[in-house]
């Protein structure tokens, strides 16, 4: 099985690339760019959609022959800020200039041709409480299922306070049994403040057969192939992560682990 931890290259340029075949999967990849001003990236879209996702910074944009201008305007992940963030469709290119030092995550999955090229964002993304007690989280949902954008993609981001836990109560999306639950592929991109800080990240399956513990540090990606997910964020360090999330169908529906059934209950 290929690792589920995977270290960025380094620091500058990009420093991550995650496809499908890297990952043993069909449907998410992930790629980041972390740039100072003045450079360019740019890419073509071939059979997948993506969503750019400016986590960081300021970038000029240039997708589906329109020039879409300055996007971003959060200059530090921790303020909480709704992104700006850019739809592509497949069979599209696209490209983008760093105005200031920036971070651009690029969300892709399989595209069908289903929808234009749009921004997403900040307008109508509201940070959104979710949870309670040290299980609460706070929520920028980008492309979940109720926002029609995409073909295959569902992205969203999420703050932890220090201290709590979050993808938790522990759940799986791993079988294409819908209403019941969906088969989805995942990947988190981590971030930390503190930057020198760590948070946990758990994989596992209910039969044992897959069960990773792994310290996430600032930048780190985590795959998700199957199986429970919950992050621990410990006292002292407050963490983020950008989730994308793509499968057969585009709905989120989701199990919890066994052993906190209870917990579900009890909260619902």
């Amino acid at each position: 099985m290929p690792p589920l931890l995977r270290r960025p290259f380094g620091t500058h340029g990009e420093v991550h690339r995650i496809t499908p075949a890297d990952a043993g999967w069909r449907y998410v990849g992930f790629a980041l760019h972390r740039l100072r001003a003045g450079e360019k990236v740019s890419d073509v879209t071939g059979d997948r959609e993506v969503i750019l996702v400016m986590v960081e910074g300021k970038a000029t944009m240039q997708a589906a022959g329109t020039d879409w201008g300055v996007l971003g305007d959060r200059m530090d992940v921790f303020e909480k800020t709704p992104p700006h963030c850019l739809y592509v469709p497949n069979g599209q290119d696209w490209a983008a200039e760093a105005v200031t030092e920036c971070t651009i995550a690029i969300c892709s999955a399989p595209g069908k041709g289903g929808h234009a090229a749009r921004r997403i964002g900040p307008e109508g993304i509201t940070l959104t409480p979710r949870g309670k007690g040290a299980n609460t989280r706070h929520i920028n949902n980008i492309a979940m299922e109720n926002e029609d954008y995409c073909d295959s993609l569902l992205v969203t981001e999420v703050f932890t306070p220090a201290g709590n836990w979050s993808s938790y109560p522990s759940h799986r999306h791993d079988e294409d049994d819908f209403p019941r639950i969906t088969y989805l592929e995942e990947t988190y991109y981590h971030r930390l403040n503190p930057v020198d800080g760590f948070a946990v990240q758990r994989v596992y399956t209910d039969d044992g057969s897959l069960d990773e513990t792994m310290a996430v540090k600032n930048h780190d990606v985590v795959l998700v192939p199957r199986g429970h997910h919950p992050c621990g964020a410990p006292y002292g360090f407050e963490l983020y992560y950008l989730n994308v999330m793509a499968g057969p169908r585009r709905n989120w529906r989701f199990v919890p682990a066994p052993e906190v059934e209870a917990i579900v209950a009890r909260d619902a």
